[in-house]
C-alpha cells in the first residue's frame, strides 16, 4: 500500500509531523459517551482548525481519546495534548454539569504521545479507526 506524504509548507519551512496522542478522564472514568462524546469530537475539530492542525483520525472511547494529528514543527506533542485537554475540559464541564460533580477535573494530568513516521501513519490510522471493533472488558459500561 503506497502512502503519499503530505508536506505542510510554512513561511519558515516545510514539515510532515504526525503525532498519536491518547489521554484519559480522571480516574479513567467512563464518562465519554453519548452527547459528551459527540460534543468532545466537535471541540477537538474546532481547536484543530483554530491551530491549523490536521486531524487524520479521531476516536472517542468511553474512557479515553485517541487522536492522530498532523501539526506544524513549532508545536510540541505536550503543547498539542494540553491545548486539546484544556480547551475541551473547560467547555465540557460548563455544558455537562455531571462532569463537574463526579470528578475534580475532567482529564488526568498525563497523556501518551508518539511520533508517527510516514511508514507507520497508515497503521496508526487503522488502529485508531478500529477501536470499536476491539473487545471491551465491561459491556455493561457501554450503556
Amino acid at each position: 500500500m503506497a502512502d503519499t506524504r503530505t508536506m505542510r509548507r510554512y513561511s519558515s519551512g516545510v514539515s510532515d509531523l504526525g503525532y498519536h496522542v491518547v489521554w484519559c478522564p480522571k480516574y479513567r472514568r467512563r464518562v465519554l459517551g453519548g452527547p459528551v462524546a459527540a460534543r468532545l469530537r466537535e471541540l477537538i475539530e474546532t481547536k484543530a482548525a483554530e491551530k491549523n492542525w490536521e486531524i487524520v483520525a479521531l476516536e472517542v472511547m468511553p474512557d479515553h481519546v485517541h487522536l492522530f494529528v498532523k501539526a506544524d514543527s513549532k508545536s510540541s506533542p505536550s503543547h498539542i495534548a494540553n491545548q486539546f485537554k484544556g480547551f475541551t475540559s473547560r467547555l465540557l464541564r460548563s455544558e455537562f454539569p455531571h462532569l463537574r460533580t463526579r470528578m475534580p477535573t475532567l482529564w488526568s494530568s498525563s497523556f501518551f504521545a508518539a511520533t508517527v513516521g510516514n511508514v507507520s501513519a497508515a497503521t496508526v490510522k487503522r488502529y485508531i479507526d478500529t477501536q470499536w471493533e476491539r473487545p471491551i472488558r465491561r459491556q455493561s459500561d457501554m450503556t
